[in-house]
C-alpha cells in the first residue's frame, strides 16, 4: 500500500484499537486486518451517498463477520455518514450507542443489516442481491445497477447456512453479489487448522463462483480482483490472505488479537510500527479530509442517477412508484372483504394451506412487491398459486422463489429481501422445520423486518409422517420470540384476515400456520371489521350467563365448537373464543381482555401442541389441553383420539371440574 492509502486504512485500525480498548471490549483483529481492503474498496469502487444512506441505488456493503463491528463504524464515520460521530465510536459497546458490540440495522445509517451470528449477513447478501435483480428486471438496468459486497471470515463460512446460501447465489449467477473473505487462518481457539481443511477454491467453483485469490495487502492485487469481480457473469469470492492484528509487534497472526483489547502498552507498540503519532481517537485533518471527499463523490453519483431517473419512460416511473407504494391499507381491505364476501355464501371446508394460497392467488394481482417462494414444499404448503410467476437465473421478473431444501438459508435470503427497499418476501416450509429457520426469524423480528413465514402442517393433524414432522412445542418456542406475531388460523375468514394483518405490519415479521387437513367454516357474516387484529374475539356463546370459556386456535376452535354443542345438550352454557394471535391479544387493554375471556369462568385452552404458552391465560383451576408428549404415525383422527383431543374426553374433563 502506498503511504497516501496507508495513513486513510490506519484511521480505520486505530479508530477500532482505540475503542475497543476503551470499552474494554470487543474484537481489534479483524479491523486490524481488513483495512486495506475495505480502504480500497470505499474509495475506488463503492457507490454509496452518506447524505442519503437509503439512496435505491446504491451498493451494498454487509459486513457479515459483525464482530469486527469497528471496521463499520470507522468506515460510517469517516465517510461522513450523520448518524455515527466521534461521540458514538467513543462510547463503542455502551448502553443504547449506536455502536453497538454487533451491528444493529437502523435505518438510514448506513448499517444495512444486523450481523454478528456468523452466515446471516452472508445470507443476507444474498437477498439484497437477489432483490436487484428483480428491481432492474422490473425497471432497467439504468436505474437499477448496485452491487452487493460483503466481508466474511472463516467462522461465516464454517456455518451451515453459508452453504446453503451460497450454492443459491451460485445457482441464480448473481453477478452483482461480491464477497470478501478474510482469510486470515485464525479462529477464536487458535488456528483454523483445527477444525477446517476445506479447499475454498473448489468448494466456490462448484457453487457456480468464481475464485480469487490475493494479498489482502497490496493495493494493486485488491484494486484489480474487484474490478475483475464488477465485470463477472457470476457471484465472486476474493479470498483475501490477511494479517489479524494486522501492525501489532507482538499480537498480530495470533488469537489473542481475535477478541480481547490489546492492551495500553501493546498499542504504544502498533502506534511506533505504524508510524501513528496521534493521541487515542485523533484523525488528523488531511486525512479526515481525504475520507469525507470519498463520501462527496456519492452525492455526485446520486445526482447523476437521477437524470438517468427523470430521463426513463412514464412506465417504467409508474412501475417504480408502484414498488415505492408503502401504503395500501384502505385497497387491500377491500379487498379481503371482497375475498371474505365471496367465500361466505357456500363457507368452504378446506385447509388452511389451502385457503393461505387462495389469498396468495389474489394478492399476486395487487401488490407487485409481494415476492412469495417455499424451500422445497411448494405444493404441500401451498405457497404457489397459479399466477405465481417463478423467478430464475434467466428470468428475474416474477414473484416466486424456489429456494430448495434450505429452510435457514431461505429464511435469511429473505431477510436482505426485506432490507433491500420496499419488497415483502414470503416464504414456505412446514411449522416443524420452522426450527431450522429460527436464527433468522429472530433477526428479522430483532430487526423489525415485514417478512412473512408460512408454516403448514401445524400439528399431529398432519398425521402418518409422524412425530418427526409433527410439532409440539414449535408455536410456544416461535411465540416466545419478541416482535413476532404468530398467526394461527381457524378457516378462509381468518387467514384472510391473518393476512391483511401481516402486509399491514410494517415494524416487524409474522408467521401464519396453517393446517393440512380440512377445517369447516366457522365465521359469521362477514364484514370489513378484521377481528384478528384483536388477537381474539367471540365466535359463538350459548348463553350471556354462561360458565366455561373455551378458547382455541386454528383446527381447535372447531374441536371447541363441538365441545360447546356438547356441553349445551347436558346444559352447560359456554361461549367460543377463537385466539389466532397471542401477541396482538396481550396488547389489548384489560376491558377488552375480560370482555372476551371472562375470567371468573372457568376457562379451557385448546390447542394440538404444548401448553406452556397458554399458561399465563389460565388460572389455578382453568384447564389447559394440549399435547405434552411426541406425537404418532397415524391417521390424524386416530391420534388426535390417542392424545384425548376429542370433545367426549374434553367435556368429561370439564364437567369434573365443575362439579368440583
Amino acid at each position: 500500500m502506498n503511504k497516501k492509502l496507508s495513513q486513510l486504512s490506519n484511521a480505520i485500525r486505530f479508530l477500532s484499537i482505540d475503542a475497543v480498548q476503551k470499552a474494554n471490549s470487543g474484537h481489534p483483529g479483524m479491523p486490524m486486518g481488513m483495512a486495506d481492503v475495505a480502504t480500497i474498496l470505499f474509495k475506488y469502487h463503492l457507490r454509496f451517498n452518506p447524505k442519503n444512506p437509503s439512496w435505491i441505488n446504491r451498493d451494498r456493503f454487509v459486513l457479515s463477520a459483525g464482530h469486527g463491528s469497528m471496521l463499520l463504524y470507522s468506515l460510517l464515520y469517516l465517510t461522513g455518514y450523520q448518524k455515527i460521530n466521534l461521540e458514538d465510536i467513543k462510547n463503542f459497546r455502551q448502553l443504547d450507542s449506536i455502536c453497538a458490540g454487533h451491528p444493529e440495522f437502523i435505518f438510514n445509517s448506513g448499517i444495512e443489516t444486523t450481523t454478528g451470528p456468523l452466515g446471516q449477513g452472508l445470507a443476507n447478501s444474498v437477498g439484497l442481491a437477489l432483490s436487484a435483480e428483480i428491481y432492474k428486471k422490473r425497471l432497467n438496468s439504468k436505474i437499477i445497477n448496485n452491487k452487493t459486497y460483503v466481508i466474511a471470515s472463516d467462522g461465516d463460512f464454517m456455518e451451515g447456512i453459508s452453504h446453503e446460501a451460497m450454492s443459491l447465489a451460485g445457482h441464480l449467477k448473481l453477478k452483482d453479489l461480491i464477497v470478501f473473505f478474510d482469510n486470515n487462518k485464525i479462529s477464536i481457539d487458535g488456528s483454523t487448522s483445527l477444525s477446517v481443511s476445506d479447499n475454498y477454491k473448489k468448494r466456490f467453483e462448484s457453487y457456480g463462483w468464481n475464485f480469487t485469490e490475493i494479498n489482502g495487502h497490496n493495493e494493486k492485487q485488491i484494486n484489480s480482483a474487484i474490478k475483475k469481480a464488477k465485470n463477472s457473469n457470476k457471484p465472486s469470492l476474493i479470498s483475501c490472505k490477511t494479517v489479524i492484528g494486522y501492525g501489532s509487534p507482538n499480537k498480530s497472526g495470533k488469537s489473542s488479537s481475535h477478541g480481547a483489547p490489546l492492551g495500553e502498552e501493546e498499542i504504544k507498540l502498533v502506534r511506533k510500527k505504524l508510524k501513528w503519532p496521534y493521541q487515542a481517537f485523533e484523525i488528523p485533518n488531511e486525512i479526515l479530509k481525504e475520507w469525507r471527499e470519498i463520501g462527496v463523490r456519492g452525492e455526485k453519483l446520486e445526482k447523476e442517477w437521477l437524470k438517468e431517473l427523470n430521463k426513463a419512460k412514464e412506465d417504467t416511473k409508474k412501475t417504480f412508484n408502484k414498488l415505492n407504494n408503502k401504503v395500501f391499507k384502505n385497497e387491500l381491505n377491500n379487498i379481503i372483504f371482497s375475498e371474505k364476501e365471496k367465500y361466505f355464501k357456500d363457507k368452504p371446508t378446506m385447509a388452511t394451506r389451502q385457503c393461505s394460497m387462495k389469498v396468495i392467488e389474489s394478492l399476486n394481482n395487487f401488490i407487485p412487491n409481494l415476492i412469495g417462494g417455499s424451500s422445497d414444499l411448494s405444493g404441500s404448503n401451498n405457497t404457489k398459486a397459479s399466477n405465481s410467476s417463478v423467478i430464475n437465473r434467466k428470468n428475474f421478473d416474477g414473484n416466486y422463489i424456489h429456494y430448495g431444501v434450505r429452510e435457514h438459508g431461505m429464511a435469511a435470503t429473505m431477510n436482505g429481501m426485506a432490507l433491500y427497499h420496499n419488497l415483502i418476501p414470503f416464504g414456505g416450509t412446514f411449522l416443524i422445520f420452522s426450527d431450522y429457520c429460527k436464527p433468522a426469524i429472530r433477526l428479522s423480528a430483532l430487526m423489525g423486518l415485514r417478512v412473512i413465514y408460512i408454516f403448514s402442517h401445524d400439528s399431529i393433524g398432519l398425521g402418518e409422517d409422524g412425530p418427526t414432522h409433527q410439532p409440539i412445542e414449535q408455536l410456544s418456542g416461535l411465540r416466545a420470540i419478541p416482535n413476532l406475531n404468530i398467526f394461527r388460523p381457524a378457516d378462509i375468514n381468518e387467514t384472510l384476515e391473518c393476512w391483511e394483518a401481516s402486509l399491514n405490519n410494517e415494524t416487524g415479521p409474522s408467521a401464519i400456520i396453517l393446517s393440512r387437513q380440512k377445517l369447516n367454516y366457522i365465521s359469521k357474516l362477514p364484514d370489513k371489521e378484521n377481528k384478528c387484529l384483536k388477537g381474539a374475539y367471540e365466535v359463538k356463546i350459548t348463553s350471556h350467563s354462561n360458565k366455561v370459556t373455551l378458547v382455541a386456535s386454528g383446527s381447535e376452535v372447531d374441536l371447541a365448537l363441538s365441545v360447546q354443542n356438547l356441553l349445551l345438550s347436558l346444559n352447560i352454557e359456554s361461549k367460543v373464543v377463537s385466539m389466532p394471535c397471542q401477541e396482538l391479544f396481550d396488547k389489548q387493554n384489560d376491558d377488552y381482555k375480560n370482555k372476551v375471556l371472562e375470567p371468573d369462568n372457568l376457562i379451557v385452552s385448546l390447542e394440538a401442541g404444548s401448553i406452556s404458552c397458554w399458561h399465563k391465560y389460565l388460572k389455578k383451576n382453568d384447564i389447559g389441553i394440549g399435547i405434552d408428549k411426541f406425537g404418532k404415525s397415524a391417521p390424524y383422527k386416530e391420534i388426535f383420539n390417542n392424545m384425548d383431543l376429542t370433545s367426549e374426553k374434553i367435556v368429561s374433563l370439564i364437567q369434573k371440574k365443575l362439579r368440583n
